[in-house]
């Protein structure tokens, strides 16, 4: 069984650069081909493809931006070793800005219905715990994976909206393999037609132009004390204020009856804070 475990989340981990590329159109050049991986490796996953791309793109137009990305709620709302039931809020974004487009709908509904039939087969049929062993359970360690390495690190420390410095770089053969190229994520975003295995080849080509700019290109975890402290904190808790003066986590921490309680929480939310004020 732990052989079957740890081939599954292999397989999964791989479907989630699969779907990643063919969002972008990078998976296959023959479209109907490139779309089929897509809806594939999303219900292997247990994504929805036109979820998953709308919401995906409106991540690249709004990068860092509190209202507008929805992976900024992915990555700062609470502890990093919860950030996989966090992709669930892709769905209430997709259908609170209405993004879906032509068929997308249908689409949604044929993946969820094929989501539920082999849920109530499982059942039915008592093969639940293959299915908890080797689909569910693998596909929410891929969660946290995809949610640390395609979210949280690339776009630490939440700030910035300069497409140059918006998200990093951290250069490294083993990494670039491991997980398929996102320790290049800043090249995914100035370029995100490339698939994710020329993205060692284009950095290296355009470094220079990355150096000009000031572009990040360390992991930026263990960089300095402030790093350290806020890689812990988001590791722990990990819920991030936007404000150093108002806000809702402050209202809350207001309504506490303790005051040497309230004045340390408050103390460490302006210490984690990712605002620009």
């Amino acid at each position: 069984m732990p052989l079957l475990v740890a081939t599954a989340f292999l397989a999964l981990h791989i479907e989630g650069t699969v779907i990643h590329d063919a969002c972008h159109k990078a998976a296959h050049p023959i479209p109907w081909i490139n779309q089929l991986m897509g809806h594939g490796s999303a219900i292997l996953l247990g994504f929805s493809f036109p979820v998953f791309t709308r919401v995906h793109l409106q991540h690249h137009i709004h990068v860092n931006d509190p209202k507008n990305d929805p992976d900024h709620i992915v990555s700062t709302f609470g502890p990093i070793w919860l950030i996989a039931p966090r992709f669930f809020y892709h769905e209430i974004f997709f259908f609170q800005r209405k993004l879906w487009r032509k068929y997308e709908l249908l689409q949604w509904g044929i993946e969820r219905s094929i989501f539920i039939t082999l849920i109530l087969a499982g059942i039915k049929f008592d093969f639940m715990n293959l299915i908890y062993n080797l689909w569910f359970g693998p596909a929410l360690m891929v969660g946290v994976t995809l949610g640390i390495f395609f979210d949280y690190l690339p776009h630490r420390p939440f700030r910035s909206r300069n497409k140059w410095i918006n998200s990093r770089v951290y250069p490294s053969r083993f990494m670039n393999i491991l997980i398929m190229g996102q320790n290049y994520h800043l090249i995914h975003h100035l370029w995100p037609s490339i698939p994710w295995f020329e993205y060692k080849i284009a950095y290296e080509k355009t470094k220079p132009l990355l150096d000009s700019k000031g572009s990040p290109q360390r992991v930026g975890i263990f960089e300095s004390k402030e790093d350290t402290y806020n890689f812990l904190y988001d590791l722990l808790l990990g819920v991030r204020s936007h404000t150093k003066r108002r806000g809702r986590l402050r209202k809350l921490i207001n309504l506490l009856p303790l005051r040497s309680l309230k004045k340390s929480l408050l103390k460490l939310i302006n210490k984690t804070y990712i605002g620009k004020d």
